[in-house]
């Protein structure tokens, strides 16, 4: 769902960017700290591998969610919005 106007999946994969930063981030850091100072490099570079390939696959519907709701809250919806445009309204038979 969006809003009918163009930029959603640049937000959305903007929002996945920097969701799979962070996590990127965190279990790089998280592992250094938890393993120094003996830091098992070739496991934590595979678990960084991985964190940077699964996470935009698991991410992306809630971070094109996570776009909506940002946009909403900057946008709030005007009443015109909310109606159906009269050729989506017409039922085929």
């Amino acid at each position: 769902m969006d809003r009918d106007e163009p930029g959603y999946w640049v937000g959305s994969y903007t929002v996945n960017l920097f969701l799979t930063e962070g996590i990127f981030v965190l279990g790089l850091v998280g592992g250094m700290v938890l393993t120094w100072p003996e830091v098992p490099w070739d496991g934590l570079g595979v678990l960084c591998v991985l964190l940077a390939v699964l996470t935009p696959v698991l991410c992306f519907p809630h971070s094109k969610l996570l776009y909506l709701a940002i946009d909403l809250a900057f946008r709030p919806l005007d009443p015109a919005e909310l109606e159906v445009p009269r050729e989506r309204n017409l039922v085929r038979r």
